[in-house]
């Protein structure tokens, strides 16, 4: 599958943060996907570092993640790569049964 491409920028100050965060037994929690897309993609080899440039990174069940703990984010559409990214991080069955709910609820998805 081909993703889209993104501009991001982890500048230097958000990367100490992040180490820093880490030293002392802090978690890092991405909101947004883009957030994730762009820590995941500026840590070649599981080392977060300095990057500005385009991600094409395609976020799948199975991938590990290296930089993020948790993810706040928005309903995605059914069958689409943001979709894959958060059952990535959360597991499938418990996607389905999130978008269940959601259903049940009445929630509002997408653009509203």
């Amino acid at each position: 599958h081909h993703m889209h491409r993104e501009w991001i920028n982890v500048g230097a100050a958000l990367v100490e943060q992040i180490r820093q965060a880490r030293a002392a037994g802090g978690r890092v929690i991405a909101v947004g996907t883009t957030v994730v897309r762009a820590l995941e993609s500026a840590a070649p080899g599981g080392a977060l570092a300095p990057y500005a440039g385009e991600t094409d990174i395609y976020i799948l069940p199975g991938y590990r993640f290296s930089q993020i703990d948790g993810l706040l984010t928005n309903f995605h559409l059914p069958e689409s790569t943001l979709l894959m990214l958060v059952s990535a991080l959360a597991g499938r069955e418990f996607m389905l049964a999130a978008y269940r709910h959601a259903v049940a609820a009445r929630y509002r998805f997408f653009s509203y």
